[in-house]
């Protein structure tokens, strides 16, 4: 569990997010491929996927790649950062919930899949997190909009 929280070595999704001036979100700093917005939004398609994929047998997955990228490095809209940051934090304790689940065999395989299991889409989504949360947190430094403790 630690692991999807972002606890140990691994970096809590809020703070890297939190405080990121509207003004900032869909620049792309020099030499770096996507904006701050990009990456939140990639998170959250890809995570939804991977969360939707383990639990329904009908979910059908986006197009790769441009179905888990947003057509815009800006927000759409105002509301749109607060909206996907929303979604995000909800699929992620939605799978936190599916491993925690005592019904949940963490070790069979997904009967939809191709040998997946929910342990493996679990370490999937831990990963793929903190591999785009370090590349925002570049991206906040070249900004100049990350604090170091």
């Amino acid at each position: 569990m630690n692991l999807l929280s972002g606890r140990g070595a691994h970096l809590d999704w809020k703070a890297a997010f939190a405080g990121i001036p509207p003004k900032l979100q869909g620049i792309r700093p020099e030499g770096l491929p996507h904006s701050a917005w990009e990456l939140l939004e990639h998170m959250r398609i890809a995570q939804w996927d991977i969360l939707e994929f383990s639990r329904d047998p009908k979910h059908v997955s986006p197009d790769w790649p441009a179905g888990y990228w947003p057509e815009s490095p800006e927000p759409p809209s105002t509301k749109a950062w607060g909206k996907s940051l929303k979604t995000f934090a909800r699929d992620l304790a939605a799978m936190k919930r599916l491993v925690v689940n005592p019904q949940t065999d963490l070790f069979a395989r997904i009967p939809h899949g191709t040998g997946q299991t929910i342990l493996r889409e679990a370490l999937l989504v831990a990963d793929h997190n903190a591999y785009h949360l370090g590349q925002v947190i570049v991206l906040r430094r070249l900004l100049g909009a990350w604090k170091q403790s």
